[in-house]
């Protein structure tokens, strides 16, 4: 297979990849929060705020993952070297 395709599927897999494991972080902070909030009403705005800080950090990690996704798809540092060996 060609370099370019490499990266696709480099790409998709990373994206994949990072979208089930902070899917997974989402699913649990908030499992733990709603349990929280049931075991202790009186808590539920410090628990609720705590937890939409958390979830803006797991959601970090998913844009830090679309941001190398996309620089490995359009703004690879390694392009000119490849196509300099393919040409030859």
């Amino acid at each position: 297979m060609e370099f370019f395709t490499w990266c696709m599927i480099a790409a998709g897999f990373g994206m994949a990849i990072g979208s089930f494991g902070t899917a997974l972080g989402q699913g649990l902070a908030i499992k733990s929060a709603v349990e929280g909030v049931a075991r202790n009403p009186g808590a539920s705005g410090k628990i609720l705020t705590t937890m939409m800080i958390g979830l803006a950090m797991i959601e970090s990690l998913a844009i830090y993952v679309f941001v190398v996704a996309m620089i490995i798809l359009f703004a690879n540092p390694f392009t000119d070297q490849v196509v300099a060996l393919l040409s030859k």
